[in-house]
């Protein structure tokens, strides 16, 4: 058994290739040594910002033997008189063996022609030259490209190749390359000390690079990054700003994590929170501080109560110049918040109601006219809401005021520079200016949420205003003809439409969506005659669009996918779906629990046996009642009035409004499975299919009222045992 080692070292990568391209060569190297024969042990990826790693270990230096028998042609065409046939022939020279080498077996079929064909085993090296070049060929990224007069492609230039079996070098080129690449045994350690390395052998090369200052190992790296900064934190009494994404980029951009302190002048905590913190995370890499008891006001316009005047940052550079690295970046930081504080400076010489006019001069969309345009479709949306909503007068002029509003910092300074500070800045802006609080935290909310698993907007007037700019968005672009298609959504239209659901479900409002969607796709072919919207058309699209959405959101949050369809899939009318989405939500949860606790399945068993016979009347599926469908006078055994007096009882819970009708409803269903037990079976039971039509039809419209009660649950035919 051998150890395998593979260096592509590079110039510096991209940090998010130098993370991704790790699961794909973990998933070719598995891959292509299974189908090599090569059995292996444990294979480790890694990556630094200057080179890709492959280690396997017990790799067997060759594949055994093969033996395999081929199945030949019938004995009959193979041999004629003991004499081969070119059918014979031409079987033994495709398994390089020759006619007389040939057996013939017996089969079920018959006598017919075999070969034993013997496939020597391969040395590990002579395999792995073939193979290695394949590997590095076979990455994908972003913005690869070519270097010198080579037409090889990479992420980034390649500079140096490292393959060794234990202390033998595995004989590679890599065509294409300029200059040409060839495998050695010399790697190169730190940036800064650009002398090749010999490594020995493949199993001391973590250990070697590490004495020439290279923490080759990504996840342990990591966790010394982590480690520095949290006890850099703590010695400060601060807590630190880092998340994932500036946690990973920062991992994959230093070869040796060095923790370096720096610091601001005070006078920058003048600044808000967020400009400073997304000045040093974006701009920088840098990690900010937040104090251990700062006080978590989004609309505060100063960060003298949040945040400390020092920051950290993870160097690549040698301990002895800390001193020098750190004052060259305390200069850089001080430069960009001299930037920040001039774009804030600048914009708030400007009042908000006027720099919402200069959104006329912004184009929104083709079609679609400016982003003022946009804000007062969003005006009229926000005008439907509140009426559809009931909501208070209070509300009413806060949501009123923050769409006026909501906008205006897209032609802001700060936002031109830091596009993710849209909301946040104008929400800052306008209570400086002397809005009311709750409009300035209905700006700054209604971009919530911004992504999978972000905040909702928790005060009323957000929640409307963020409803209305995902409806405006949805409204617009499907009104252009613009459709998300597979991985395409460039306006981020699926998660709009999640959104849209999400703060229905959370704020449990009662919105007749359809009704909204049918009144608003009226509305926009008015106001976009150019674009010829149907109406009908375009809100029947947006509904399956939410329908898919619905569906998708269930299942991310783990929703058996039988009980999502059960409730939202295509056998549900989209009227009964979309007339109140926060009720479908309702139900799910339910059947959630009623499968948790065992008693889907007992509904389930009294809904089936009635639906399935139910199928072969004609009642419609909205008949809840049987005062006009059933007639008691027709009953020839007591189980039908049985029957009946669990529909009666079952009626009003279907037209009941109140939280619980959903469990009232499922208990009664319960309850009424030893009536349809004695309908269908024993002495009492009776013959649904009766030779007398008004009977039959009576019993049918019996077992259709459950079916139809049971629906208002759920489809019970989508869900499984």
């Amino acid at each position: 058994m051998s150890t395998l080692l593979v260096e592509i070292g590079t110039e510096e990568l991209p940090a998010d290739f130098a993370r991704l391209a790790l699961p794909q060569l973990e998933q070719m190297v598995s891959r292509d040594l299974q189908g090599l024969r090569l059995s292996y042990g444990m294979i480790q990826c890694t990556s630094t910002p200057r080179r890709l790693v492959v280690l396997v270990e017990n790799l067997a230096s060759a594949t055994a033997d093969l033996e395999e028998v081929r199945k030949g042609p019938p004995a009959g065409q193979a041999f004629k008189n003991g004499v081969p046939t070119q059918a014979a022939a031409g079987f033994a020279k495709r398994c390089g063996l020759k006619p007389e080498d040939l057996e013939i077996r017996e089969t079920p079929k018959g006598p017919f022609v075999f070969a034993t064909v013997l496939e020597h085993g391969r040395s590990a090296m002579e395999l792995l030259t073939d193979q290695i070049p394949e590997w590095i060929g076979s990455l994908q990224g972003r913005r690869f490209m070519r270097w010198g007069e080579g037409e090889r492609r990479f992420s980034r230039p390649i500079r140096w190749l490292v393959a060794l079996l234990d202390e033998q070098i595995i004989p590679v080129c890599l065509d294409g390359s300029d200059p040409e690449i060839c495998a050695a045994n010399l790697s190169r350690g730190h940036r800064l000390h650009d002398q090749a390395v010999i490594i020995p052998s493949a199993d001391s090369y973590v250990q070697t690079l590490a004495k020439v200052g290279v923490e080759v190992d990504r996840q342990k790296r990591g966790t010394l990054i982590r480690h520095a900064i949290d006890t850099a934190a703590a010695g400060l009494e601060a807590c630190p700003d880092c998340p994932d994404d500036l946690f990973e980029e920062l991992t994959d951009l230093v070869e040796a994590p060095l923790l370096l302190e720096g610091a601001f002048a005070k006078s920058y905590l003048d600044l808000p929170a967020e400009v400073l913190s997304t000045v040093m995370r974006v701009h920088q890499r840098y990690v900010p501080l937040y104090r251990l008891d700062a006080v978590n006001d989004p609309l505060a316009l100063d960060a003298k109560s949040s945040l400390l005047p020092r920051f950290l940052c993870i160097s690549n550079g040698l301990a002895k110049a800390s001193d020098p690295v750190r004052r060259g970046n305390e200069r850089v930081l001080k430069a960009r918040l001299a930037d920040a504080e001039f774009f804030v400076e600048a914009d708030r010489s400007l009042a908000s109601i006027e720099r919402r006019k200069k959104l006329a001069h912004v184009t929104f969309a083709e079609g679609l006219g400016s982003l003022l345009d946009r804000v007062e479709r969003m005006e009229w949306l926000t005008d439907v809401l509140v009426e559809l909503l009931d909501l208070s007068a209070e509300i009413s002029v806060q949501v009123r005021r923050a769409v006026h509003l909501c906008k205006h910092d897209l032609v802001s300074q700060m936002v031109g520079e830091f596009p993710e500070l849209q909301g946040v800045m104008g929400a800052k802006y306008l209570l400086a200016e002397g809005e009311p609080r709750e409009v300035a935290l209905a700006v700054l909310e209604h971009y919530l949420p911004r992504g999978a698993g972000d905040a909702l907007p928790e005060s009323e007037s957000g929640a409307v205003l963020a409803l209305a700019e995902r409806l405006e968005l949805l409204l617009s672009i499907y009104a252009k003809g613009d459709r998300p298609s597979g991985s395409s959504d460039p306006y981020a239209l699926r998660r709009a439409g999640n959104g849209l659901l999400q703060i229905l479900w959370s704020k449990g409002w009662r919105l007749n969506l359809l009704a909204l969607l049918q009144r608003a796709t009226n509305h926009w072919s008015k106001l976009l005659p150019h674009l010829k919207v149907t109406p009908s058309t375009l809100a029947a699209e947006l509904g399956e669009f939410l329908r898919q959405r619905m569906l998708s959101l269930l299942e991310e949050a783990g929703t058996d996918t039988d009980l999502a369809q059960a409730v939202a899939g295509e056998t549900v009318l989209i009227d009964r779906l979309l007339s109140d989405p926060a009720d479908a939500r309702m139900r799910v949860d339910l059947l959630v629990r009623m499968r948790r606790t065992g008693k889907l399945l007992a509904v389930q068993a009294v809904v089936t046996r009635a639906a399935r016979l139910a199928e072969k009347g004609d009642l419609p599926a909205t008949v809840l009642s049987a005062a006009e469908v059933v007639d008691p006078g027709l009953f020839e055994k007591p189980s039908e009035l049985e029957m009946l007096k669990v529909l009666e009882a079952l009626e009003p819970i279907t037209k009941d409004s109140s939280s619980e009708r959903y469990r009232h409803l499922a208990d009664g269903l319960i309850a009424g499975s030893e009536a349809l037990a004695a309908f269908f079976d024993g002495d009492q039971s009776v013959m649904v299919m009766s030779e007398d039509l008004a009977v039959r039809a009576n019993r049918l419209n019996l077992l259709s009222l459950l079916r139809n009660q049971a629906g208002e649950l759920a489809d019970f035919s989508q869900i499984s045992g």
